[in-house]
């Protein structure tokens, strides 16, 4: 694993499983530790709130990237390294996927289906190849890999999607898996 900085998509809200949280506040331990930089939304609330605090806690370094709309909404978090505020949504991703060389997906809802999605289709259209990996967190996304078999099995996909999409189930599987 030689990546530099990693992209994160998370929830804004903490969910209903303590395990969200810990394995966030892991992740981040386990970036700053292995000094790996982390770019996300920007945000203090949720599990974006807990791992951008974590890779903080231990030293790490945090680049934010959040929306005007977000900010009118005093959502950003002040206590990181660095933080843009960006006009919009699509600038925020965009952003984002430049200025990382991989990308972490823990548990979160419609907006961190929205990144997933979008970064799987730029490396199928060939726009990156950037690693995408899955935090399975108490088997959060075990229907979303599910779907995604028969998406496969139906023909809709180009290529096999294990190939750019690893799937952990806890962050130290993360750093082992490379």
């Amino acid at each position: 694993m030689n990546w530099k900085k990693v992209a994160v998509f998370c929830g804004s809200k903490l969910g209903n499983n303590q395990l969200y949280y810990q394995h966030a506040v892991e992740l981040g331990k386990l970036l700053a530790e292995h000094k790996i930089q982390m770019v996300y939304g920007g945000g203090k609330v949720g599990i974006m709130g807990a791992i951008a605090d974590a890779v903080m806690e231990y030293n790490g370094t945090v680049t934010g990237i959040i929306p005007e709309l977000l900010v009118e909404w005093e959502q950003q978090h002040e206590n990181i390294s660095q933080l843009h505020v960006v006009k919009d949504m699509h600038i925020r991703k965009k952003m984002m996927y430049e200025l990382c060389d991989a990308v972490i997906v823990l548990p979160g809802g419609y907006g961190t289906m929205d990144e997933l999605f979008e970064v799987i289709t730029w490396n199928n259209l060939k726009i990156h190849e950037k690693k995408t990996i899955l935090l399975n967190t108490a088997g959060y996304y075990n229907h979303l890999i599910a779907h995604i078999d028969t998406m496969a099995k139906e023909g809709f996909l180009y290529n096999n999607w294990n190939e750019n999409i690893i799937v952990a189930n806890n962050p130290a599987a993360i750093f082992s898996s490379f």
